[in-house]
């Protein structure tokens, strides 16, 4: 019984992990798996988190500057001792600290438009990562598409191979009869050989676009990734059907190409203006306090005797006759003074500085001027961009209705054929099953047949794409195409 137990156990985790293995992803599945682990999109949301740095770092400049500064160090030499009357050697402790505070009152503004700059590259910032998040979702749906497109071509030669094997043994069996020659079996044969042929061809576009598929979702388990698999179709939300005119407005507002111009030229306006603040003197503001700290010891003088307050020393001699000159001078002696302890020297010792600086440009080699010559053509360059991006996604706008409705002629044109290539090739196989027709002039019929399901595969998802690419356009969401 504990056997069985365990042998239920391991059958119930292969099994899992095999249904686990097993996994098909649906269109929605993928768009989202890719905007969570792509790595174009990942390097878009770093690029943000720079932009928020380089925004901290202009709100910064606005701030005040507070800085700290210390030293500490010991000092040996020589040095003469009054209580000795010679020369020693010494060593003494030192240290000093100082705190500084700056701000900067004025600079032409540019710190103000440092910060605006920095809020408006956040801006664009955001429009380039939605427009990424576009491109990988259309990436994605053509992929998707491109799939289903083999696989249902792949469907389409399967069964019709499983007619033509239908068809061989049924000749074999008329030409065993007599009723047929030889060459119309060969001749079915070589067309069984030929959609084998076939298969294996579909069934490698298969896996080439499912590893594509794969790679472009970085999962790594190509033997196992498969899409849904259902059968789709065509789903129409009716934008097409609408005015090209709205939908080249829709696509203005909710599409990036253009935002991502107009910040642009917004950040070539704040560049211009931030290389003219260059011409501006600037005032800056300034506060300093500083003390200092020494064990070094020094001297002092006293009196010898308090009783006692002075003597009489020699001074000199009378030149001529040597007589000697003295004077009364005081009584003192010299002692040593011990270091002021640490606490009481530091407000002792101490001072502070304070005042404005201005600094007035008023020649620095042409730098000023050209710096805002170079952000004036930038400024007229990013305009002329503004323009070309407002053109280029109204034609593309009108190109993709353009194709839209091109790929819907295609769709109907495609299973109208298919209507009447079916009917010519049920037609064919009567009078080829009664010997009315060769295995050659079947055959050829067949392949018609055949080929019009292949462009009917293709025509569909052509027109799906061109929808998904409409849709994306008018402002849909990327997690929101539906198939």
């Amino acid at each position: 019984m504990k056997k069985l137990l365990i042998y239920s156990v391991v059958i119930l985790s292969f099994a899992f992990a095999k249904a686990q293995s097993q996994k098909t992803w649906t269109l929605q599945e993928c768009v989202q798996y890719a905007l969570d682990n792509n790595i174009s999109i990942q390097q878009s949301e770093l690029d943000l988190k720079a932009v928020d740095a380089e925004k901290l770092s202009a709100l910064g400049n606005m701030l005040p500057t507070l800085s700290a500064n210390s030293s500490l160090a010991e000092n040996t030499g020589l040095s003469f001792n009054p209580l000795t009357n010679n020369a020693q050697t010494t060593t003494f402790l030192s240290a000093t600290g100082r705190v500084n505070v700056g701000y900067t009152v004025f600079n032409g503004l540019r710190n103000f438009r440092n910060l605006q700059r920095a809020e408006i590259s956040k801006i664009a910032g955001e429009y380039r990562l939605d427009k990424m998040k576009d491109d990988i979702a259309l990436a994605v749906a053509n992929n998707y598409l491109q799939i289903l497109t083999n696989k249902a071509n792949l469907e389409t030669f399967i069964g019709q191979n499983q007619v033509t094997k239908e068809q061989v043994n049924q000749t074999q069996a008329l030409v065993d009869a007599g009723q047929l020659p030889k060459g119309d079996l060969l001749e079915i044969k070589a067309t069984d050989a030929a959609e084998q042929q076939q298969i294996i061809q579909a069934e490698n576009a298969v896996t080439i676009s499912k590893v594509s598929l794969a790679q472009l979702l970085l999962i790594k388990d190509y033997a196992t990734f498969d899409i849904a698999a259902d059968d789709y179709e065509v789903v129409d939300t009716g934008i097409s059907e609408r005015p090209i005119s709205e939908i080249i407005n829709s696509a203005e507002e909710n599409r990036s190409e253009v935002k991502i111009a107009e910040q642009n030229v917004e950040l070539a306006i704040k560049d211009l203006q931030i290389a003219k603040g260059a011409y501006y003197p600037t005032l800056s503001a300034f506060f300093g306090y500083d003390t200092r700290y020494t064990d070094a010891t020094s001297f002092g003088q006293r009196l010898a005797d308090p009783n006692n307050p002075t003597i009489t020393e020699q001074i000199g001699v009378v030149q001529g006759t040597g007589q000697a000159v003295v004077s009364e001078v005081l009584n003192t002696e010299s002692f040593v003074i011990a270091a002021d302890p640490f606490v009481n020297q530091l407000y002792q010792n101490d001072g502070i500085s304070y005042g404005f600086q201005l600094n007035i440009p008023i020649f620095n080699g042409f730098s000023a001027r050209s710096n805002v010559e170079r952000s004036k053509i930038n400024l007229e360059r990013s305009e002329l961009q503004l323009k070309q991006s407002q053109l280029d996604l109204e034609s593309t706008v009108y190109q993709a209705y353009v194709d839209v409705k091109g790929a819907r002629k295609s769709y109907d044109a495609a299973k109208k054929s298919l209507e009447s290539q079916e009917l010519a090739y049920e037609y064919a196989r009567e009078r080829y099953n009664v010997g009315l027709t060769n295995a050659f002039d079947f055959s050829q019929s067949k392949l018609r047949y055949d080929n019009t399901k292949i462009s009917l595969n293709q025509a569909k998802y052509d027109y799906i794409f061109r929808l998904k690419v409409l849709e994306l356009f008018f402002g849909i969401d990327p997690k929101d195409l539906k198939l």
